[in-house]
């Protein structure tokens, strides 16, 4: 029974701090309004056949059955191999730096995704509970609070949240548009960083998504390069959230940070770091498992120290040890992944297309960045808004809009398809066909 607590209001409340009372977490979010919606009245092909179909949760849900054949074939990893010895091991103190078979098995995933063209060494491989935690905690290490990141738009809403609300750090958008697929302009670069300066705020470093999160598009090479050549420039870091990489589509469209600089012998490499999580290409959001590799010693130190806020636990990490050293399981897993994303993705971008309705051609991620600029009435972020309040209450789909990723071009949707099964996806994409039929015919 729920314990009932009557909150009066004095005259003077108790008063909490600055971080608590702070409105930069990003929860008044559209992103975060649809969640709640979908909460509310979540679709369920038997229960509830008319209710909300969640479009806006990034969660990779194609290939599970590949990690439930393992833990079938090898449970014995997940119940501690039945000896009592390594249930003490494991149950017992945990060192901060992580069990060493798991960051070596972390590594070596690392590099299969990467097609074996980047190395990366064990000891430099920091754990933390997500990519969000690593994305926070390399903010705390590489900023003061009321400095900032550069970070082109359109972002992950989430970012609100994971570097500014309990930092104090600042974002400064690096504004990019559909004329040329939202790639980062040397242009674009120079303009946020004088529009920091001009406002007496101390640049940090620039932070981008690889592949991209709304956009689902990878980064070119020659773009890479500029980035690091613009961050060295300007003796700032250069953060590249690579939590997608293992979901393009094809392993060659993907070039790693990690890449340029071993073709660069790592000059300039102490201002480049990499964050990666198990979330999205493995589909283990819940094991919150996340990783920061940096090429500068003194941010590998500091964020080993800060991450013992923010641990795996030793249960986690031996049983994903045991799943990732297995180059057979690992290899089959990723390129079996990558075949699936691509055909759910073409499904999505095919029936889209039959409703009328156009997207980004993308090459990877668990979503497709859809445009519905044609039918708002007003090319606002309020017309944005509204087309948006409409889908959600009238077609019941949750869908991010652009506005919460902080796009500049009203009308653009970021769509999941990787969360759900395919049947579901059609019935979303049914709902949506008939949405588009009658606003044709009004």
């Amino acid at each position: 029974m729920a314990i009932e607590i009557n909150q009066q209001h004095p005259l003077q409340e108790v008063g909490l701090s600055r971080i608590a009372v702070s409105e930069t977490h990003g929860e008044d979010s559209p992103y975060f309004a649809g969640w709640k919606a979908y909460d509310e009245n979540p679709y369920d092909e038997s229960k509830n056949p008319s209710g909300v179909i969640q479009m806006g949760l990034a969660e990779n849900q194609v290939s599970f059955d590949l990690l439930e054949t393992f833990l079938e074939q090898h449970c014995e990893d997940s119940i501690w191999s039945n000896k009592i010895s390594a249930f003490r091991e494991n149950a017992l103190f945990q060192d901060y730096h992580g069990l060493q078979s798991f960051r070596k098995a972390m590594a070596s995933f690392m590099e299969q995704i990467r097609g074996g063209r980047a190395n990366f060494d064990p000891d430099r491989v920091v754990l933390t509970a997500g990519a969000t935690a690593a994305n926070e905690l390399l903010t705390f290490i590489l900023a003061d609070p009321g400095d900032a990141l550069l970070v082109p738009i359109p972002y992950y809403p989430g970012f609100d949240r994971d570097l500014r609300w309990r930092t104090g750090v600042k974002i400064i958008p690096i504004h990019c548009d559909s004329s040329n697929n939202f790639q980062i302009t040397p242009q674009a670069l120079e303009e946020a960083y004088n529009n920091a300066e001009s406002n007496n705020i101390k640049v940090r470093g620039v932070l981008i998504t690889n592949p991209s999160n709304p956009l689902g598009l990878t980064i070119q090479r020659s773009v890479l390069e500029n980035l690091l050549d613009f961050a060295t420039s300007k003796n700032i870091h250069l953060v590249s959230d690579e939590i997608y990489s293992g979901s393009v589509f094809s392993s060659s469209e993907f070039v790693s940070v990690a890449e340029i600089l071993q073709a660069r012998n790592y000059k300039d490499s102490e201002r480049v770091h990499i964050v990666y999580s198990l979330s999205k290409d493995l589909g283990l959001p819940g094991f919150r498992v996340g990783t920061i590799y940096s090429y500068n010693d003194k941010v590998v130190t500091t964020a080993r120290r800060m991450s013992s806020f923010t641990l795996i636990s030793s249960q986690t990490q031996h049983l994903l040890a045991s799943m990732l050293s297995d180059t057979e399981f690992t290899q089959n897993y990723i390129q079996t992944n990558r075949e699936r994303l691509r055909k759910r993705y073409e499904m999505i971008i095919q029936g889209l297309r039959k409703a009328g309705i156009e997207c980004l051609e993308g090459n990877a991620g668990l979503f497709c960045w859809m445009n519905l600029s044609p039918l708002l009435e007003t090319p606002t972020r309020e017309g944005e808004l509204s087309l948006w309040t409409s889908i959600l209450g009238e077609v019941k789909l949750n869908i991010s809009p652009g506005l919460s990723c902080n796009c500049s071009e009203p009308g653009w949707f970021r769509v999941c398809f990787a969360n759900m099964s395919e049947q579901t996806l059609e019935i979303a994409l049914k709902r949506i066909q008939e949405f588009m039929g009658r606003r044709r015919s009004e």
